[in-house]
């Protein structure tokens, strides 16, 4: 005969080990709690809650997420985020920079002067300028951050 209580077998869950999780089994890690103990991405990956606890947001933040909230308990904004110069439009031979550390960034035109036509998005790149098909006003990448090496897979 059969019944439900034979077919149901427990099994342990699956875990998988993340990278983070791996780097923190191979050296103790220090997370930085300040913007003063911030050494490396390695101190950007939050303790977590105690068991059986809900963590706080200064308890779970982790990377780019812990880096503003840490900057934000001190006052300093970690990010910029004043609007672009709308004072002129950016044209091919004089475009208006953005700063990015990434290759690429998300802009949004408002027009010259500011707020003369709804805000269209652009993505401006290393390998391209953005223009607006609104205005016309053409946005340029500023690369601000550590080059990057490719990665041939």
């Amino acid at each position: 005969m059969f019944s439900l209580r034979q077919s149901v077998r427990l099994v342990a869950p699956a875990t998988r080990a993340f990278s983070t999780s791996r780097a923190i089994f191979q050296k103790q890690l220090k997370t930085a709690s300040n913007l003063a103990e911030v050494e490396g991405p390695e101190s950007l990956i939050g303790k977590g809650a105690a068991e059986g606890q809900i963590p706080t947001e200064l308890e779970q933040a982790t990377g780019l997420a812990r880096l503003e909230f840490l900057g934000k308990l001190e006052g300093v904004e970690i990010f910029d985020t004043q609007p672009l110069d709308s004072s002129r439009r950016g044209t091919m031979k004089d475009p208006i920079l953005v700063d990015s550390y990434d290759d690429y960034r998300y802009v949004g035109c408002t027009g010259s002067p500011a707020g003369s036509h709804s805000t269209m998005w652009l993505k401006p790149s290393v390998e391209k300028v953005a223009r607006c098909w609104e205005c016309g006003s053409v946005y340029k990448l500023n690369p601000v951050g550590v080059p990057t090496e490719d990665h041939h897979h």
